[in-house]
């Protein structure tokens, strides 16, 4: 067993994302905490993803289900046929090869757990 205190996970850039088209949000710039590092379990992966104001990802799938647990700020995720505003608390479950994005919104950063199948 592995307690993680958050405040004390190693904050790392991430690297830039294709910003989604028309978005005016920001710019696209967040940061990791890995939670699970590489190699800690051989089912999932978890980190924090920290989106400074109106940072998003770009679009992009994942080869298993996702899910993200909104910790701070207010955001926004959505897949090619809709687009839902996020707050603390709020439990986002992405399907297996969905296309999708999610981040802060315009006028707020945002933070969210993910958690990830390996």
């Amino acid at each position: 067993m592995r307690v993680i205190r958050i405040s004390e996970v190693e904050i790392v850039p991430i690297d830039t994302a294709t910003p989604i088209p028309g978005w005016t949000g920001g710019a696209v710039r967040r940061t990791r905490q890995n939670l699970l590092p590489e190699g800690a379990s051989k089912n999932f992966s978890s980190s924090v993803v920290n989106f400074e104001l109106g940072a998003t990802t770009g679009w992009h799938k994942h080869t298993s289900d996702q899910i993200l647990v909104i910790t701070a700020g207010a955001g926004i995720v959505a897949n090619e046929h809709e687009e839902h505003e996020v707050v603390v608390g709020d439990v986002v479950h992405i399907m297996e090869g969905e296309n999708h994005w999610h981040g802060a919104k315009k006028e707020s950063s945002m933070s969210h757990i993910t958690i990830t199948a390996v």
